[in-house]
């Protein structure tokens, strides 16, 4: 819980304590805490906004209220049996405070506003967003008007100063349409999506860029389906504090939801993405090809940014040379198709991303420093799974096909560690434990059975001992010695 409710639910919850068991109840000292908990609560929905699970903690500020008019009934005579019926109705205010008491403390506890870990780094965070239309082609949604371009919004994170002033940027721009959107795609209740809307960054708003470096590597990161351009930002900030420029793709039509600056949203395309006559993968390789061909023009839109930005934070900062990608699920298989085919991106890696694309690993490897990152059992990555029972069903997969799928994909996995590559399985991880999915609420991490911050620190470390290392040229801290099996991971390499 954050500060201020930490604050309140502490004082409403011993003031019904103090209400249940306490026998002398000065009129002075009820009204008193009605006044202090009412004041606590203007300040916590000021400073740090309202919540839903914060509500049996609001409702405690009418406790003295109550207290005086049972206070009240109490002077009247009591009549035969008095004494008893005051013992069991003592017994009962106990038990109900006791129990309300448990749920005001819970609740919150249980759907808290979540947190990133403080980036570690030696640089602040500074973001900025930008709206970018490529009028070279045509967007293909169904949702799309008519001879509409595509339009791609990317954010920006780079190192500032850990002194910058401003405002932090909010997790999500808007709370209403990711929680909706995020309610469509994982079928949980509102309740558990609430703190989406009061979820803030380490990332101050327009900092200005930090001078330390003359230039910074620069990092492309792009989402999986329905995922969008800031859902890992437990990697995105420990990145940046050490010292890289990283930019978050949102893949128009196949994210979670793309608000445009104008107000325009762009919801995932379901129709799109099922929908079709070919064979599965043949689809999901073409779509794929859409998201290489954001990548290349928001790398092209990137040079100009390095070149002369208008806004001349990024000129001559950004350093191009030194291009790494990572990316989650069809983002990680996008990272490997753009290993392939632009010599711009030297370094990348594949978070459990399915093998998609045109491009084939050749038998000797990608040639390109390549680290491949999945939950330990390759079946969950390679399988029928890959794509969503939703999406299964919809592309009318039967059993043969969901076997036929599952051997190409198998084969395609078989040159990723061709020469000298690692790939790390990680223990007691799911799909998206390589996201920020499970830190919403950890009723979530607990059904799962995942230990998400633990994993989030592991893939934190791997990822920033292969970029230090490939773009920034320092040794290797990890990489090298950890290749093997251990308890919480198997590193193998070729």
């Amino acid at each position: 819980m954050r500060i201020m409710e930490v604050v309140l639910v502490t004082f409403n919850v011993v003031m019904l304590l103090w209400l249940a068991v306490g026998q002398q109840r000065p009129r002075q000292l009820l009204w008193g805490g009605l006044a202090v908990s009412a004041v606590l609560i203007v300040v916590q929905c000021w400073v740090e906004g309202w919540r839903c699970p914060l509500i049996p903690g609001y409702a405690l500020t009418m406790a003295p209220l109550l207290a005086l008019m049972l206070d009240h009934r109490r002077r009247t005579p009591a009549g035969q049996g008095g004494a008893k019926r005051r013992s069991v109705r003592n017994i009962a205010v106990l038990l109900s405070a006791f129990f309300y008491g448990t749920v005001t403390v819970a609740t919150p506890l249980l759907f808290p506003v979540f947190t990133l870990d403080e980036p570690a780094g030696p640089y602040g965070i500074g973001t900025v967003a930008y709206h970018w239309i490529d009028n070279t082609r045509e967007e293909t949604s169904t949702l799309a008007a008519a001879g509409a371009k595509r339009e791609l919004k990317v954010q920006i994170w780079y190192p500032a100063s850990k002194d910058a002033k401003g405002t932090r940027a909010p997790y999500v721009p808007d709370s209403k349409v990711y929680i909706e959107a995020f309610q469509q795609e994982s079928g949980l209740p509102q309740l558990f999506l609430t703190s989406l809307g009061q979820a803030r960054t380490h990332a101050v708003e327009h900092a200005e860029l930090f001078d330390a470096e003359a230039a910074y590597p620069v990092i492309i990161f792009s989402h999986g389906f329905r995922g969008f351009e800031s859902q890992n930002m437990f990697q995105v900030e420990k990145l940046v504090s050490h010292g890289y420029i990283v930019a978050g793709i949102n893949h128009t039509y196949d994210s979670m939801a793309s608000i445009f600056p104008d107000g325009r949203v762009a919801l995932y395309d379901s129709v799109k993405n099922t929908e079709s006559e070919i064979e599965p993968l043949e689809k999901l390789d073409r779509t794929n090809e859409v998201w290489v061909n954001d990548v290349q023009f928001v790398l092209d839109q990137l040079e100009q940014l390095a070149a002369a930005d208008p806004d001349r934070r990024f000129t001559r900062r950004m350093d191009m040379k030194r291009l790494g990608m990572f990316g989650h699920s069809f983002g990680g298989a996008t990272t490997v198709q753009m290993l392939l085919s632009d010599p711009r991106v030297r370094a990348g890696i594949n978070m459990d991303g399915a093998l998609y694309g045109e491009r084939r690993i050749p038998a000797a490897g990608i040639n390109k420093p390549f680290l491949m990152i999945s939950a330990d059992e390759e079946e969950e990555l390679a399988g029928s799974s890959a794509i969503g029972d939703d999406q299964q069903a919809a592309l009318d997969m039967t059993d043969s096909k969901v076997e036929r799928y599952s051997k190409e994909l198998n084969a395609r996995y078989a040159p990723a560690k061709a020469g000298g590559n690692y790939w790390l399985k990680l223990h007691n991880t799911l799909h998206m434990s390589f996201s920020d999915f499970f830190l919403i609420s950890p009723i979530i991490e607990w059904v799962q059975g995942v230990n998400v911050r633990g994993t989030h620190r592991l893939i934190n470390d791997f990822t920033l001992d292969f970029f230090n290392h490939y773009l920034k040229g320092h040794p290797l801290q990890i990489l090298n010695n950890a290749v093997g099996t251990h308890d919480d991971y198997i590193l193998e390499k070729e």
